[in-house]
């Protein structure tokens, strides 16, 4: 089981606010997962080739030509809130 600083320690990491209960669950929960994940260690990948590629490398693409963007009036012609040109959004990031 982890304490729960480790726990708050890992959501504020994660940029995750957690209730009281959601973090007694976390304690909890968090070691199973990374007992999981240790797990995987002990499988052979020996005859395992890495994936690194996405996307075929032979695949045919569309021709890379420019365009005529949309205008800012007309990019922001649906927009639910905008101020002097730019999209209105929520703030996401919180100051430390």
């Amino acid at each position: 089981m982890l304490t729960k600083e480790e726990v708050v320690k890992v959501a504020k990491l994660a940029r995750i606010e957690l209730s009281e209960e959601e973090i007694e669950i976390f304690s909890k929960q968090l070691p199973q997962i990374l007992d999981f994940i240790e797990k995987l260690n002990e499988l052979d990948t020996s005859e395992v080739s890495p994936f690194y590629e996405i996307i075929d490398a032979n695949a045919p693409l569309r021709e890379d030509t420019p365009k005529e963007g949309l205008t800012n009036e007309e990019a922001l012609e649906n927009a639910p809130q905008k101020a002097n040109g730019f999209f209105v959004v929520p703030r996401v990031v919180k100051a430390e």
